[in-house]
């Protein structure tokens, strides 16, 4: 069977509808649903000059094959039109309507797996709904700890904390911490790449890792000792070495992934290297999630001067690994999808 994915637009004000008509001409060895309005896609389409065919769902048991041209829509509507480049706080409940309707279906095995666009945290928090991203929304669905992966064809980059002032997060890096994230790394790149057993590389907090506890104690009082507990029961990581010089081809020609210590540390690097042609997967839940490494562009909405790259790696890395489901040695998290709709559901 193919695997069945549901896309979500995100920020409807954004380029999430542009993206998605623009790479409704692509063809997906997939089945294809799009949670958002159908009133929506038809009007960006036709400022665009799309000729997109929209065809409405009543459930996703009606989703079939993917057909370039059409998009197969499950109607999510607006509070309020949507206008390109324009925020509208009123259109906030649609946005985590449709991720929630996302997650329902999955955690129901409805789905194989979630593709998200771009969202526009502001506005979610402008309307009083407490927001601070895609991948603690799914976590808090699911009571699951995320972590942060984003990955290019050539680079996947992990991070031990994400979304902190910079004065919070040495204090934020703890032994347990830095433990679970180099096993959900190692545990997932075996359940979703099919690496049976990856090569992790980890970056010291400090300058030079530490340089010996001169410029820092981290690495000595926490980083380190995880690294040697979790490689004595038989990972392949080491470290930490000096984050100035661990994104070298020295040091990336043996290395399946990497796990930096903060947001900015590891990020930019990748960014560099790949922007437009990377995505973010969610490691560490039972939802299958990709995204878009982008923001909502809303000075390029409803333009045709946006590039589809991101969302287009997005959708096949998603269709990619729902496919090889079965194949690799760990296929699921620990709790079932089923298990966590029937704790999830009323």
């Amino acid at each position: 069977m193919l695997p069945r994915l549901a896309i979500t637009p995100g920020e409807p004000a954004g380029i999430g509808p542009d993206l998605i008509l623009m790479l409704a001409q692509h063809a997906y060895p997939a089945a294809l649903a799009v949670l958002a309005d159908p009133g929506l896609l038809r009007q960006r389409a036709q400022h665009l000059a799309l000729e997109i065919k929209i065809k409405e769902l009543a459930s996703l048991d009606q989703v079939q094959a993917h057909t370039p041209g059409e998009l197969q829509v499950l109607p999510t509507k607006l509070t309020t039109p949507a206008i390109p480049g324009q925020l509208a706080k009123e259109n906030a409940g649609y946005v985590i309507q449709s991720l929630e309707q996302a997650a329902n279906t999955y955690l129901k095995g409805q789905i194989d797996g979630i593709v998200t666009g771009p969202v526009h945290k502001g506005i979610i928090n402008d309307a009083g709904i407490p927001f601070s991203g895609h991948t603690e929304f799914f976590a808090n669905i699911t009571g699951e700890i995320p972590v942060m992966m984003l990955a290019t064809e050539t680079l996947r980059v992990a991070l031990v904390t994400t979304h902190l002032p910079l004065s919070q997060v040495a204090g934020a890096i703890t032994a347990d911490k830095v433990r679970y994230t180099i096993n959900t790394v190692h545990q997932d790149l075996r359940r979703y790449y099919g690496i049976k057993q990856p090569r992790i590389l980890i970056s010291g907090l400090n300058p030079h890792a530490g340089e010996n506890g001169h410029l820092g104690h981290e690495e000595i009082d926490t980083i380190i000792p995880a690294i040697q507990v979790l490689s004595a029961q038989g990972i392949n990581v080491s470290g930490p070495f000096a984050a100035d010089t661990l994104f070298t081809e020295h040091h990336l020609k043996n290395a399946d992934a990497v796990i930096a210590m903060y947001h900015d540390q590891g990020l930019p690097v990748l960014k560099y290297s790949g922007f437009g042609r990377a995505i973010n997967i969610t490691l560490g839940l039972s939802i299958l999630r990709t995204s878009v490494d982008h923001g909502t562009a809303l000075d390029l909405a409803g333009t045709d001067n946006i590039d589809p790259g991101s969302f287009d790696l997005a959708i096949k890395t998603a269709i990619t690994i729902a496919s090889q489901k079965g194949n690799n040695e760990i296929t699921t998290r620990p709790h079932s999808p089923q298990a966590l709709w029937a704790k999830f559901s009323p």
